[in-house]
């Protein structure tokens, strides 16, 4: 494995979507041919180290894409993670090259939409409304989970009582479920993304605006390295 490679890499993450960042840097590693197939990763020790998170994290992270078939497990004295011989190709002919202009617009919107609505008076209609979308997004199956997320994002552009911005937020998110229809959902990250809608909402209902935006644009970063892990 060229060491240079490693180090830029496998450098630390940052603290708040620790799972997210490390599953990018994992499948960078993997999709750039830094660990080539049939190679082996790093320990579990010698990631968490060099990444600045947990094991636990690191393990649920290689989990993850062992249950998405990029790496194997193996047992014994010559065991660990090794890059599977073939990995999983995006869809035939699907093209992903406005990743990044689709992540850059949903974070000025919705990071914006986060701010604005926290910064108005909301009715108790309105805050009734944000906290119900945020209980069923937490408590969303795996199947209904993509269509009450986006919900309860419409639902924050909605309380900035703006309808061209939540007409701009509606269109963004769907260029946004076009490229998360083909990642994986990864238990880890649906746990994380819940946590963080709940701070998002408490700030908002609390009226404080830059807490809400920079709870919205935690959250979306977490997405976005997800969605560069396994597209770009």
């Amino acid at each position: 494995m060229p060491e240079h490679a490693q180090e830029a890499l496998f450098r630390p993450v940052r603290a708040g979507n620790a799972f997210e960042e490390t599953v990018e840097r994992l499948m960078q590693s993997i999709r750039l041919g830094v660990v080539a197939p049939g190679e082996r990763l790093p320990s579990e020790r010698e990631l968490a180290t060099r990444l600045g998170v947990s094991r636990v994290t690191v393990r649920e992270a290689i989990k993850s894409l062992q249950e998405n078939h990029y790496v194997e497990s193996r047992r014994g004295r010559y065991g660990g993670t090794f890059v599977n011989e073939e990995i999983p190709k995006p869809a035939p002919g699907k093209q992903f090259g406005d990743v990044d202009d689709v992540l850059t617009l949903r974070k000025v919107l919705e990071a914006g939409a986060a701010e604005t609505a926290a910064g108005r008076s909301l009715g108790p209609s309105e805050r009734r409304g944000l906290r119900a979308w945020l209980d069923e997004a937490s408590t969303a199956s795996l199947g209904e989970y993509r269509r009450k997320d986006s919900r309860l994002h419409l639902a924050i552009a909605e309380a900035t009582g703006s309808a061209s911005l939540t007409a701009a937020v509606a269109e963004s998110r769907m260029r946004t479920n076009e490229l998360l229809d083909h990642i994986p959902l990864l238990e880890p990250n649906l746990a994380h993304s819940n946590a963080q809608h709940e701070r998002i909402i408490t700030s908002i209902l609390d009226g404080d605006p830059a807490a809400a935006r920079r709870s919205m644009a935690e959250h979306l970063d977490g997405t976005a390295s997800l969605l560069r892990a396994f597209l770009v």
